[in-house]
C-alpha cells in the first residue's frame, strides 16, 4: 500500500483585525504593535460613574485639558507593546546583573575610603523615593489617561521606574555589605534632611497633581530632563573620574534607559502640540511653570552633591532642556513670536 502525504495550505482570509483594517485603510498587514495598540480604550457602555467624580464617566476624554481629535496619534516610536518590551528589558537585565556581580565580587564600592561612600550615599541612594513617585506617577497616567499608545507606553515607564529604584536600591546594599543600612540612612536623608526636601515637596506635588497630560509632562519631560542628567551623568562623571568606573556599571541601564524613553516623551508631546494651538500654548505654560518648581527643588540637592561643581552642573543640564524643548517646537521665544 501507498501513502502519499500532501501538504495544504490555508489562505489566509483578512490580513489584520476589521478595526486595525479601518484605521489603515483596506485589508493590508498591520505590526504586532498596531494590532496591540488601536483602538483598544474602552469608551462605551460603562455600568457606572466613578463616585469619587460623577461629572465624568469611568474613562473620559475629559480628564485633561489637552484635546487630541485622535489620540492614536500619541504612538510610541519605539513601537513597544507586551512582548517586544518585555524581550528588551529582559535583555538589560542580564547586562545589569553581570556588572552588579562584578562590582559586588570585587568589593568596588565596599573598599571605596569611606568619605567616598558616603557621598555616593548621600547623592543617589534616597533618589529610590523619587523613583517610586515617579512609578506611583506614572500608574496615574495609565489608570485616567485616555488611549491605549498613552496608557500602555506609561505602564512599562511606570515599571521601569520601579526597576531604576530597585537598581538603586542594590547600589545601597553594595555599599553597606547587604546590612540594609544604607537604605535606612537614605530614607532619613529623604525625609529629614534639608537638600532633600525641595524634592521631596515637588514629588509630592506631583502626586496630586489631577490633570494627567500634565502629569506626564511634568514628570516624565521636565523633572526627568532635569534630575536625571544631574544625578546619573552630571554626579556620575565627577565621582567615576576620582574613584573609577564602578558606579558607571551599576548605572548604565539608568543612562540608557533615559535616552530611550526620551524619545516616547518627545514624540507624545510634540504630536500634542501640533495638534493645536490650545494644546502648544497649554503646554508652554506647563512646561514654564513646572520647569520654575524643579529648578528651586534641585538646586539645594545640588550644591550637597557636587560642592563647588553645582553652578556648572545646573547650568549644563538647564541648557540641554532648553535644548530639547526647542526641538519640540515649545520653547519661550518661539510663544513670543
Amino acid at each position: 500500500m501507498q501513502i502519499d502525504i500532501k501538504t495544504t495550505s490555508v489562505t489566509q482570509l483578512r490580513q489584520t483585525f476589521s478595526h486595525v483594517a479601518r484605521r489603515l485603510g483596506g485589508d493590508k498587514p498591520a505590526s504586532r504593535y498596531q494590532e496591540a495598540t488601536f483602538d483598544l480604550q474602552p469608551a462605551a457602555n460603562f455600568h457606572y460613574r466613578p463616585l469619587w467624580q460623577p461629572e465624568l464617566e469611568l474613562y473620559d476624554m475629559r480628564r485633561t485639558r489637552i484635546v487630541m481629535r485622535d489620540w492614536y496619534a500619541l504612538r510610541d516610536p519605539r513601537q513597544y507593546y507586551y512582548g517586544t518590551y518585555t524581550i528588551a528589558r529582559a535583555r538589560q537585565q542580564e547586562a545589569m546583573e553581570k556588572n552588579i556581580d562584578f562590582v559586588e565580587k570585587r568589593g568596588l564600592l565596599r573598599d571605596l575610603p569611606q568619605a567616598a561612600r558616603d557621598a555616593l550615599l548621600f547623592a543617589l541612594v534616597p533618589l529610590r523615593h523619587a523613583e517610586w513617585g515617579a512609578n506611583a506617577n506614572n500608574c496615574y497616567i495609565t489608570a485616567y489617561g485616555w488611549g491605549t499608545a498613552v496608557t500602555q507606553a506609561a505602564m512599562f515607564q511606570a515599571m521601569d521606574r520601579l526597576g531604576i529604584a530597585q537598581y538603586i536600591s542594590r547600589i545601597g546594599l553594595l555599599l553597606d555589605g547587604n546590612t540594609g543600612e544604607a537604605l535606612t540612612q537614605a530614607k532619613a536623608l529623604w525625609m529629614e534632611h534639608p537638600a532633600w526636601q525641595g524634592l521631596r515637596r515637588l514629588v509630592e506635588r506631583l502626586m496630586v497633581t489631577s490633570d494627567w497630560f500634565e502629569l506626564l509632562v511634568a514628570q516624565n519631560l521636565v523633572l526627568d530632563s532635569l534630575l536625571h542628567p544631574l544625578a546619573f551623568q552630571q554626579f556620575e562623571r565627577r565621582f567615576s573620574a576620582a574613584h573609577g568606573p564602578a558606579l558607571s556599571l551599576l548605572v548604565e541601564f539608568i543612562t540608557s534607559w533615559y535616552e530611550e524613553s526620551a524619545r516616547w516623551v518627545d514624540a507624545t508631546v510634540k504630536t500634542a502640540a501640533a495638534e493645536s494651538a490650545d494644546n502648544a500654548a497649554l503646554l508652554r505654560g506647563w512646561i514654564a511653570q513646572w520647569r520654575s518648581a524643579a529648578a528651586e527643588a534641585l538646586a539645594p540637592y545640588a550644591a550637597a552633591s557636587l560642592d563647588a561643581d553645582a553652578g556648572a552642573a545646573l547650568a549644563a543640564v538647564a541648557a540641554a532642556f532648553d535644548a530639547r524643548i526647542a526641538k519640540l517646537g515649545l520653547n519661550a521665544e518661539e510663544k513670543a513670536a
